[in-house]
């Protein structure tokens, strides 16, 4: 009997077991069919939206007249696997809202929600084809990875910027602090963007602004580091029913629309409406185990100096950008025009360009290029040049050393060199001047390649370094010869500048910018004097025409958007004092007036935007940033440096007679060397007035090439 009652008690729980697992599978069948269902209309109205945004670029680029916003968007616009990183990253957000709100789930890490799956659904994990290593090559990869081999991805583009620490949203998801009406930070209200812009950045008088011990060409070096580091492009419209241009003109905030407002007394108001159209930044996907949900914006670059401004970390433009008829593994070069005979960078060839209705009559087209920014001032576009037409110099001798080499040989090694050429100029020539008395401290002497160093660029640091936009002065200076006015038109206000390919084109090539990069003056980061009206006014601002961007608004906005903690976590994080009386800021700022300004704004220094807070401190002695840019940029770019496999001075990268000739490159040789000009300083980074300082080009020391020659020969 009691053998029956065992057998029935067993098969009852059988039957109970069987149940439940068919339950369990019908639930997960739900729960997947579910994700299925979601993702797949999440993906037709992200589509949509990606494919609206492109038509409406390119319609908006025929017209005659560009708006600030459409040249934003055409600098910011995703471009390839950054394109799909962000895409998905996107739909995945929206999916996950949609799932959470027909579950009512109340815990976003409830465990019936399967992320992994929904991940899977939306093809999280292969924004890009994985690349097979070769660890052994002595070549970096064009998008970055394979360089830790441990953890092939890291550093690699179109993966999430770094947390150094947790982001900080109103929702702890996504959304921004300012967002929602009448919700405070730390017990206070979030001041617009453009009010700490009008009290905390403006100035009206150019008087005494110069720095008397810095060039041009420091401030522009700092741009062109940026651009090689890191790059977060807008997103798209996604779910919202309101169109980028219903954002632009109605001011309506939603999705990833985030307009800067304007305070009623702005005199924007009569000229530009109640804002300022402003879209948030694109983002990625989480990554397992899923301990953070909240937005992580998307770095499209390789977070290393590796010169890829010049040769594009996406591998579809990298071969674009390449004159892959010849054997010489050279750059292409623009087959329309030239600079006296030296080459300037290939025209993109898309139409419509922007840079072509700066100056209706001359049309020239913007330049193509490694970075998408490229055309974006004239500067930059000098620059550029620069190294185009360094790299092509360098494939030719080396060529004549090794004439057995291919064309691929000869690439990959120019690319190399010119990688090098970064990260030396920047370490001996730009960073001690930005950190000054700082620099030992914050980056002590090199001890070789760390594999456990995390090299990503971090989401804090896209703001610290955005203390170079204090640095640009008012206007553009072309000098001759003799390093005298230029032509009729030998100083220009820089807002005529942006897109400005003509000017150099079709008047007077890049010699006489270079020029006014090395014997010009940065403008001085000053408590006063924060950021010249031509970018607090004026950015994008097309010719004759009244609207223009204001670059510290964006800043601010953009801070908020990426979720960034305030100026005291950051003090905290840097082992800084923290501030929370007037006094305390006060001490800190060495300024009454300015800490009172600032407190009157945001109530506690807890909320300051970091890039205000950042930019508003003392310098450091003998630099030219406070103690916590300098804290942020050093800890940055010491993880640069120390977690590259590929560091110029890391053992079997170079050899010993190779480093010894890379010492003595520097950006006046590479001047000499690619432009006709023949009197350059001996220290292009410092302030140089003509004819003191300067010295002919043969008293610079040449790159000898000769340790590279082949053992073949």
């Amino acid at each position: 009997m009691k053998v029956l009652l065992h057998l029935s008690a067993l098969l009852i729980s059988l039957l109970l077991l069987q149940a439940a697992t068919a339950a369990i599978r019908a639930s997960c069948t739900t729960r997947t069919a579910a994700i299925t269902d979601a993702v797949s209309q999440v993906k037709v109205q992200v589509d949509k939206a990606f494919l609206d945004s492109r038509t409406r670029l390119k319609t908006a680029m025929s017209s005659e007249t560009p708006t600030p916003r459409q040249l934003s968007e055409y600098l910011k616009h995703a471009k390839g696997r950054t394109r799909t990183a962000i895409r998905n990253g996107q739909v995945w957000e929206e999916s996950l809202k949609r799932l959470r709100q027909k579950a009512s789930l109340i815990n976003i890490t409830d465990p019936s929600l399967d992320l992994t799956s929904l991940s899977q659904e939306v093809g999280c994990g292969t924004p890009a084809p994985v690349v097979k290593c070769d660890l052994n090559s002595p070549y970096r990869t064009i998008t970055g990875e394979c360089n830790n081999r441990g953890k092939p991805a890291l550093g690699a583009a179109n993966r999430a910027l770094a947390r150094w620490l947790p982001a900080e949203y109103e929702d702890g998801l996504s959304l921004p602090f300012g967002w929602t009406p009448g919700k405070t930070r730390n017990g206070f209200p979030l001041p617009l963007a453009r009010e700490v812009s009008n009290k905390i950045d403006s100035y009206l008088n150019e008087e005494g602004v110069l720095d008397q011990n810095t060039s041009l060409l420091f401030m522009q070096w700092g741009q062109i580091v940026d651009h090689d580091l890191d790059f977060a492009p807008n997103t798209e419209m996604g779910s919202s029913e309101y169109s980028k241009a219903q954002s632009d003109e109605d001011c309506i905030q939603g999705d990833n629309c985030f307009p800067i407002m304007f305070p009623p007394n702005d005199p924007k108001v009569k000229t530009q409406g109640k804002c300022m159209p402003f879209f948030r930044a694109g983002f990625v996907c989480p990554t397992p185990p899923y301990q953070s949900l909240a937005r992580e914006q998307i770095n499209a670059l390789t977070s290393f100096l590796d010169a890829s401004f010049v040769y594009s970390p996406e591998p579809s433009l990298a071969s674009r950008l390449r004159n892959l008829s010849s054997p010489l593994g050279l750059m292409a070069v623009n087959q329309e025009v030239s600079d006296h005979g030296l080459p300037y960078l290939a025209y993109d060839s898309k139409k419509p360009s922007p840079c072509e209705f700066i100056n209706t009559t001359a049309r020239v087209p913007c330049f193509l290029a490694g970075d998408s920014r490229a055309s974006e001032h004239i500067l930059l576009a000098t620059l550029h040049t620069l190294f185009l037409r360094e790299h092509n110099r360098l494939a030719r001798e080396l060529k004549t050393l090794n004439p057995q080499w291919d064309g691929e040989k000869l690439y990959q090694e120019v690319r190399k060199i010119l990688g090098a050429f970064m990260q030396i100029i920047t370490f001996r020539d730009y960073l001690p001047i930005v950190l000054g008395d700082q620099m030992q401290k914050q980056i002590p002497p090199y001890q070789g390649y760390n594999e456990s160093v995390d090299p990503r660029i971090s989401n804090v640091f896209t703001f610290a370094f955005r203390f170079g936009h204090l640095e640009v002065p008012s206007t553009v200076s072309r000098l001759d010869d003799n390093y005298q006015p230029w032509g009729p038109e030998s100083e220009l206000p820089l807002h005529t500048l942006f897109f400005n390919t003509w000017r150099m084109v079709k008047d007077g090539g890049i010699d006489p910018l270079v020029r006014g990069l090395l014997a010009k003056k940065s403008k001085l980061m000053k408590q006063d004097k924060m950021m010249t009206g031509e970018l607090r006014n004026k950015l994008f601002q097309p010719m004759h025409r009244i609207h223009g961007f204001d670059l510290a608004a964006i800043n601010i906005q953009r801070g908020r958007d990426h979720g960034q903690p305030g100026y005291n976590s950051w003090r905290s994080f840097c082992d800084l004092s923290q501030p929370k009386t007037l006094e305390e800021l006060k001490a800190v700022l060495k300024n009454e007036r300015l800490a009172k300004e600032l407190l009157s704004l945001y109530g506690t220094p807890d909320n300051i935007d970091i890039w205000v807070g950042a930019t508003a401190e003392p310098l450091v002695e003998r630099g030219r940033v406070g103690p916590l840019l300098a804290c942020l940029l050093g800890k940055q770019f010491q993880k640069i440096r120390d977690g590259d496999r590929f560091w110029w001075e890391n053992p079997g990268v170079f050899t010993k007679k190779q480093q010894d000739s890379l010492r003595k490159i520097s950006f006046s040789r590479i001047v000499c060397d690619n432009t006709h000009i023949t009197k350059v300083p001996q220290n292009p980074f410092q302030a140089n007035s003509y004819p003191h300082g300067f010295v002919d080009c043969s008293a610079i020391d040449k790159l000898d090439l000769l340790p590279w020659a082949s053992v073949e020969n």
